[in-house]
């Protein structure tokens, strides 16, 4: 009986417990080789994985101070800042004082010559008298005599 059933029953295309067990042998087949070629990209995941690890964990201890270093630095050029525009005020104040200084000294040197000038003018009129004639000196001489004369009453 055995030998009949194998020689009328040779593998046939038609049955279905065929090509149920030739499919799941396929899956499990393709299954196998995913798995094959995923473990390589897995295990290289990891790594990327821990490599990320690392890196926040440097991160969360190397960002705050560099960010307190920076907000430092920040307020530090915030005082020089500040320190830098008082000074270009103060200079100026002062350019505003040496050029109101400037402008005293201009008045007083004008002062001065308008000064000059009537002292050279008064000394060359002193000049121009004591240099006359003395008849003339001696006429305004004899003016002022009566001019004396005529306020005393004696």
């Amino acid at each position: 009986m055995d030998s009949k059933w194998i020689a009328n029953n040779d593998i046939s295309v038609s049955e279905p417990l065929f090509w149920l067990g030739l499919s799941l042998l396929l899956v499990a087949v393709s299954l196998t080789a995913v798995l094959v070629a995923a473990i390589p990209a897995l295990q290289e995941l990891a790594r990327a994985a821990r490599s990320a690890e690392k890196f926040f964990d440097t991160l969360s201890r190397e960002l705050p101070p560099t960010l307190d270093a920076i907000r430092m630095t920040n307020l530090e050029i915030t005082d020089l800042t500040d320190e830098v525009g008082e000074g270009v005020k103060s200079a100026g104040q002062i350019v505003k004082q040496v050029d109101q200084s400037l402008d005293s000294a201009r008045k007083q040197a004008q002062n001065v010559q308008v000064g000059t000038k009537s002292v050279f003018a008064g000394v060359k009129a002193a000049w121009k008298t004591f240099t006359r004639p003395k008849t003339s000196r001696r006429i305004s001489e004899g003016l002022s005599l009566q001019k004396r004369r005529l306020k005393l009453p004696k």
